[in-house]
Formats: structure tokens, sequence, C-alpha cells
């Protein structure tokens, strides 16, 4: 899933929180709004199942702009259910099998359109490249879960869920590179299946997990994950951001400016009494 609704639940591996949201995201406030409305995340993730179908007919009967809009509102219903989980205090180990297995039928009719598309192509043995690259992908998807249940990690590599939703709409929307992207897909897929099976067979026999480096930058994730958890600093330094402008209006004027000076102010507040400029102006004068 895209938003780690999984995550939030009591059977976290390892402790490990899921990432939280971008900052624009949480301003938006959707799934506060939907769990008010008595939406449950359960309904969100119906909704996206239902979108898939959609989704699956629309790219089969050729409609693949049509397609590619419902791909988008999938991925948002995905990124909406944790979020509605989260503000109706829903989060349960039921709730969370539940979102695994709908992400793996939804992805099975997305890809299974993809492929009826194909039938009707020159060449209808292009039909079992989506059904190659959904295949890959529940290795993927298994070669987690499966490390997870073992206690090690096996997140992170080039293609995830959210990534190939992401190629897999730029294929249907330059449907004229369809198949070259679809190739590329798969061979993604590949290099990130063998990329986890590589890092938990490392873990399982001691060695250490190497840090692969990409433009400069450490990548044990992808560089999507990466992103959606710098959004969770955002709220951190607006926070610091608004303690530093409140101490600035609540010192006067001419202590900030002493202070900038290197004038030390000796004199305390008495309680229950605000000492004013003149007295500590007299006060400094004084001390000099």
């Amino acid at each position: 899933m895209i938003d780690g609704r999984r995550g939030r639940t009591n059977r976290a591996p390892l402790g490990v929180a899921a990432p939280a949201p971008p900052a624009w995201w949480r301003r938006l406030r959707i799934g506060e709004r939907l769990a008010r409305a008595g939406v449950t995340a359960d309904m969100v993730t119906i909704a996206g199942v239902l979108t898939a179908v959609a989704t699956a007919v629309s790219v089969g009967t050729g409609h693949l702009y049509v397609g590619v809009a419902l791909i988008t509102v999938g991925g948002l219903m995905d990124a909406l259910d944790g979020a509605v989980a989260k503000a109706g205090k829903s989060a349960s180990p039921r709730g969370a099998y539940f979102d695994s297995v709908a992400d793996r039928l939804s992805d099975f009719l997305i890809f299974g359109g993809v492929a009826w598309y194909l039938l009707d192509r020159p060449d209808p043995r292009l039909a079992l490249l989506p059904l190659a690259i959904l295949g890959v992908s529940s290795l993927i998807s298994y070669q987690r879960a499966k490390a997870e249940s073992l206690g090690f990690t096996a997140k992170g590599g080039l293609m995830e869920r959210a990534e190939r939703l992401i190629l897999l709409s730029l294929a249907l929307l330059v449907h004229v590179v369809l198949v070259p992207l679809l190739w590329l897909l798969l061979a993604l897929c590949v290099a990130t299946a063998i990329g986890r099976f590589r890092r938990v067979w490392r873990q399982a026999s001691g060695a250490p997990t190497p840090v692969y480096r990409f433009a400069g930058q450490a990548r044990m994730e992808s560089r999507w994950r990466m992103l959606r958890e710098a959004g969770a600093h955002d709220h951190e330094r607006a926070a610091r951001r608004r303690a530093r402008r409140a101490r600035r209006v609540s010192t006067p004027l001419s202590m900030r400016v002493r202070t900038a000076f290197g004038v030390e102010v000796t004199a305390a507040k008495r309680p229950g009494r605000e000492r004013s400029v003149r007295a500590l102006r007299r006060r400094v004068t004084t001390d000099r």
C-alpha cells in the first residue's frame, strides 16, 4: 500500500512506525473529515477495489486515459484508508490484513486489464508481459511479508507498489511506447526482487547489509519513501519557528537589543509584576 496503514497496527515488525504522510496532505485533514462523516477505513478500501475493477474494464476496452485517471483515484483511496483509520482510531491487525489483501487484488485487476488490452494487439503474446510483471510483483510482496515474519527487514527497492503504478500510468498515458515501458517495468521489478532477496539473505547469514548509493545519497529504501518520511519533519520545524516567534514577541525590544550588543541585564523580574523598560534601563546604567 501507499501510506503504510498496516504499519500502524500493533503487529508492526521490529517496532518500526509507519512513515508519516507529507505535510500538505496532513493539512487537508481529509481523513478526519471522512471519519467525522461516518466513513470507515474498510469502506475506503472497498471503494479502492471497486475503482480497480473500473480501471481494469477501462483499460481492457481501450480507454487508456480513463484508466490513468482511475489509477490516480485508486492511489488516493489507498492513501486515505490509513488516514481514516488513524483519525477514527480504528487501526487493527484485521484492517491491516484486509488492506494488504485488497492491494494484491487491485494489482491483479489492473494488470489483468492491461493483459486484456494487449490481447487485441497484432501480437497477442504480449499479453503475457503484464502477467509476468504481476507475478514478480507478488514475489516482491511475499518477500517482504515472509522476511518480516522471520524478524528481518525487506522494505525498499526501486519498484514498490507506488512506483509500479506510477510507471504503469506513464506507460498507459504514452501508449505509443506502452510495450517498451512494460519491459522496463518488468526489468526493474526483477531487480527489486533480487535486491530484496540479497538483503534478507545477508541478514539471515549475519553479514552486514550494504548501503547502496544513488546520486550521492544512501538508498536503503526507495526515493518515494524518503520523500514521504521527509514530510514528517515539517510540522516539527514549523513548531520550532512558532516557538521562536513567541519568544521574540514576549521579550521587550530593549532586552533583545541589549542581548545583541552583549549588555548583561542581571535584574530579575519580581513575582506577579512586570518590570518596565525604564526601570531596566536605570539598572543597566547603575551596573555599568
